[in-house]
């Protein structure tokens, strides 16, 4: 199955440590909901596996071993030690769009975790409360579906053009700076930082970085040896060095490193 690895540190491990699946949202919640995923590990008789992941501008919903709990942004790597079998079923918010269902700032939720009920209150009691005992994925996604359709509220003009501007920077030549964005958008950029602390959880600066070293993390696990100084460049670096310092600052090693990693693992 052919799955968008973007963010996900070494993802030769998709289909071997654990297997994903992205479902696509139901049309009438497309503008706030990118899509629905499902994680699955049956490492029994084999040793643990370290996952990954540098996240993308989004909040999820997770039901997992405790529960159904909402995720903030998260600034950092996320690592999750997958361990015997299991599994965990996730919804991912477009970002900006998870604005539609809280009054809440989403810029609180950053870096945060907190149970479903903080934000969908009593009508989300027990929904997620026996994930270990599922039989299948739609036993929670379905409930989960019907409570966004109950919670959601028509999107604001503020937040349709936060989700521009995401997608924008998302598709960004490199070397467009947030300046130019928001020049673009017809906003200062004091402006865009607002909104963005409003309905993303984290600045424009910092996702238009996000956005690039996604790209690098896909360049670097090429089949193809990169040339760096190339690499950094076509990223809208400066130079090669602020290219390193930002990779190893988010994965914890330099793109050299990383690619050795890689080609250890594939060997």
């Amino acid at each position: 199955m052919n799955v968008d690895s973007r963010g996900i540190l070494r993802p030769a491990a998709i289909g071997r440590a654990f297997t994903l699946e992205r479902r696509p949202p139901p049309a009438d919640l497309a503008d706030c909901v990118d899509c629905h995923w499902l994680v699955g590990w049956d490492l029994r008789d084999r040793a643990a596996y370290r996952s990954e992941v540098l996240t993308h501008p989004s909040v999820h919903v997770v039901f997992e071993a405790p529960g159904c709990l909402i995720y903030g942004v998260r600034r950092r790597l996320d690592v999750r030690i997958l361990a015997g079998a299991g599994f965990a079923i996730g919804t991912k918010f477009v970002p900006g769009g998870f604005s539609a269902f809280t009054d809440r700032p989403i810029g609180e939720l950053t870096d945060s975790v907190l149970p479903l009920a903080a934000v969908f209150g009593p009508d989300s009691a027990g929904l997620g409360a026996t994930v270990g005992d599922l039989d299948r994925p739609d036993d929670v996604l379905d409930p989960l579906i019907e409570l966004l359709r109950a919670h959601r509220r028509e999107p604001t003009a503020e937040a349709e053009l936060v989700k521009a501007t995401v997608a924008r920077m998302r598709e960004a030549a490199p070397g467009l700076s947030v300046g130019e964005i928001a020049r673009r958008q017809g906003v200062s950029v004091r402006t865009l930082e607002r909104l963005f602390a409003r309905h993303v959880g984290a600045g424009p600066k910092w996702v238009l970085q996000r956005y690039r070293l996604h790209e690098a993390l896909e360049a670097v696990g090429g089949t193809e040896r990169p040339d760096w100084t190339r690499l950094a460049l076509d990223l809208g670096y400066f130079d090669q060095a602020h290219f390193i310092r930002d990779f190893r600052a988010v994965a914890g090693r330099t793109p050299t490193q990383y690619d050795r990693e890689n080609r250890e693992r594939a060997a």
